[in-house]
């Protein structure tokens, strides 16, 4: 029997007029919920294919409550729309039976299913996979893969049409709820756009020949399918460019794809995507650019269709959303980054944690290899660990953690999630690390999320957590400890330089500013976001600033969105970068330093004079801690690689006595914000 206390008729009051979870029905499908994932290319497939991993990813999303989860981005419905990895290929009836046991998996927690499909036109590469020449409205190279396209025929028209009813056919005999078309960037969109169709027959001029392509695709759908399937267009409302597609010409097309009657929803997207910035700028909107930046446009779109729309574009926040859905601007808020973050929003949601769901900073590790959350190591790794950490076999255990690091505060988490009793010991005044110094610079403030929600999940666990407090041996070995794990991370790697006590770090011009003279040259040797966030950050404030990389490229270590940025706004400040150059050595100079670069092929030696060099070069582990409880250790400190590649408990000595030693994150050797929080999860949930 469930007694309903004041609080929880408060809440279920509350969470019935939440417009966030009222349902929607689309033909014959009602979404539970206003909440969805948007398909996406999170390259878990398995030979193009929607295999275990690829599905749990996905039904992390429906066992954490939301309506509908959408997934393979840019799914190719035929050999020639292929840009060489990270698709689904819906171009063959071997995808039916994947479809079948993903639509089970996901329909299991009362979610709906559906898929993009859609042929790339130019934006497929050519010189990958099959070595077909892609093809296009029109001939023009294409941006991204460099690729020239050929101008399509009636063959060609004719071709793609029918594959793209094949599909739709598979998607459905799947078992998949239903599915959406692409216009952007894709072929329907590059028929749209004057940008990329310059025909002169049927299919080119006017917006009403310029859609006739995608409205013989959705014909042949809808002919393949029946009424009894949903399908939508990802549709983009405007490409934001003079001599592209403009929001007048979208609405008089989605008028036409409306009034045919065989499309069932819109799912809203801004500007173009054919190139990096574009796809920062508009598609997936980086950390450097507002929240929810489309919604205004989105909303008037809706004003002129009866069909519902979807929308996602950094609605990052369960406020945002609710806005959104609230003032009538949306039917269906995607939040895709948002539920890598966190699959579980909305059933936090529901048990009034709103406050407990862990944020997307927006620091897009998702586009990064193969997708990851910058701060949630189980996302895309579902085979393996856990998105909800459940019990101890062992609970009670006293686990003592040394540094409130990202790591440090990651492992404390982890282990009273766990039911163990846990303590946490940070040098500094407040926990954080080398988080606080990256926060500092400029548009990547947001990363400080990272800390502020593991401390509030700290003091919701219970954890005790020790602040100026400069942790020695005995402080841990007076805790009498079961397990301590040592995250004290490391301090910035100088000692190498030939000169050192002539450089300053990056920590020390972002934590005291006053420190940056006016004169600075940068230092680059990770190819990590340190050196040129400092070098944006610094110009800002008035310095002026040459970059120096170690590496042939800019930001080698990073996603192609924060390269993307960083290069822009570099040559947007028009600071110097210099690159494959390597720091020798810093003399004094008169007044000033001398800096003394090799060039990394020719070998050719360049000096720079300036009032300040600033060096980045990772860090150098801090092991006091570590070192002096090593030999008391009953493991001496080690971590047995095959037990934590496999997540199982480490072995232990048997019949020994004494506490398990180990050490995580920079406290190891300099490595990602990203290395240190899996570090911790994948060692802490087994103990």
């Amino acid at each position: 029997m469930t007694v309903v206390t004041p609080d929880t008729a408060s809440l279920s009051a509350r969470l019935k007029k939440d417009p966030l979870l009222q349902p929607l029905r689309i033909r014959h499908l009602t979404l539970k919920n206003r909440i969805m994932s948007t398909s996406h290319a999170a390259t878990l497939d398995d030979g193009a294919m929607p295999k275990e991993l690829y599905q749990r990813y996905h039904e992390e999303k429906a066992r954490g409550g939301l309506a509908l989860t959408m997934f393979g981005g840019s799914s190719m419905i035929a050999p020639d729309s292929n840009w060489g990895g990270s698709q689904m290929d819906v171009s063959a009836d071997a995808v039916i039976p994947h479809f079948q046991s993903f639509a089970e998996r996901i329909h299991a927690h009362g979610a709906a299913l559906m898929i993009q499909i859609s042929h790339l036109g130019r934006r497929a590469d050519s010189s990958v996979v099959n070595w077909l020449p892609n093809i296009a409205p029109s001939r023009l190279r294409e941006v991204g893969h460099r690729s020239f396209s050929r101008e399509m025929d009636a063959h060609d028209i004719k071709r793609v049409v029918k594959q793209y009813g094949e599909a739709a056919r598979r998607c459905k005999e799947g078992g998949l709820d239903g599915l959406e078309t692409m216009t952007g960037g894709h072929l329907i969109g590059q028929f749209l756009s004057p940008l990329t169709n310059f025909r002169t027959d049927g299919f080119g001029g006017s917006i009403e020949n310029r859609a006739r392509f995608g409205l013989m695709v959705h014909e042949e759908i809808r002919k393949q399918v029946g009424d009894d399937f949903i399908v939508g267009i990802r549709y983009d409302i405007d490409e934001a460019d003079e001599n592209g597609l403009t929001f007048e010409d979208a609405l008089k097309a989605a008028e036409l794809f409306e009034r045919e009657g065989h499309v069932d929803f819109f799912n809203c997207i801004f500007g173009r995507l054919d190139t990096e910035l574009a796809l920062l700028t508009f598609n997936i909107p980086s950390m450097a650019q507002p929240l929810a930046p489309f919604l205004k446009p989105v909303g008037l779109f809706k004003q002129h269709t009866r069909l519902p729309v979807f929308h996602a574009a950094k609605i990052a926040d369960l406020s945002t959303a609710r806005f959104a859905v609230a003032e009538g601007l949306v039917d269906m808020v995607g939040m895709t980054r948002a539920h890598i973050a966190d699959p579980q929003i909305v059933n936090k949601l529901m048990r009034g944690e709103e406050d407990r769901i862990r944020p997307c900073v927006g620091a897009s590790h998702c586009l990064y290899r193969k997708v990851a959350c910058v701060h949630n190591a189980a996302t895309g790794r579902e085979t393996q660990l856990p998105q909800v950490i459940e019990q101890s076999q062992t609970p009670g255990r006293k686990v003592v953690v040394v540094g409130g690091g990202p790591a440090g505060l990651e492992a404390a988490r982890v282990s009273a999630e766990a039911g163990h009793r846990v303590v946490l010991f940070e040098a500094a005044s407040k926990v954080g690390g080398q988080m606080i110094a990256a926060a500092q610079a400029g548009w990547r403030r947001d990363m400080y999320g990272v800390v502020d929600w593991r401390e509030s999940e700290l003091q919701h666990l219970g954890v005790d957590i020790r602040t100026d407090f400069y942790a020695e041996p005995d402080d841990v070995l007076a805790e009498n400890p079961d397990i301590v794990v040592v995250a004290t991370g490391g301090i910035p790697d100088m000692d190498w330089i030939d000169g050192a006590e002539h450089c300053t770090s990056v920590w020390d011009v972002l934590l005291e500013p006053t420190q940056a003279r006016d004169d600075i040259v940068i230092y680059d040797g990770t190819g990590r976001h340190p050196a040129p966030s400092t070098a944006v950050h610094l110009v800002g404030s008035g310095h002026a600033v040459r970059l120096v990389t170690l590496d042939p490229v800019l930001a080698p270590e990073m996603e192609y969105q924060s390269r993307t940025t960083y290069r822009k706004q570099l040559a947007e400040l028009e600071v110097p970068v210099i690159q494959e150059y390597k720091l020798e050595k810093v003399r004094k100079a008169d007044n000033a330093l001398d800096a003394t670069f090799r060039h990394q092929l020719t070998g050719k030696e360049m000096v720079l004079r300036t009032a300040q060099v600033v060096v980045e070069h990772g860090t150098v582990p801090m092991t006091d801690v570590f070192d002096g409880l090593r030999d008391m250790s009953v493991n001496k400190g080690v971590t047995d690689q095959d037990a934590l590649l496999a997540i199982r408990k480490q072995p232990r000595p048997a019949g020994a006595e004494g506490f398990e030693l180990y050490r995580i994150g920079d406290a190891v050797t300099s490595r990602s914000l990203h290395a240190a929080i899996y570090d911790a999860l994948r060692l802490c949930i087994t103990f």
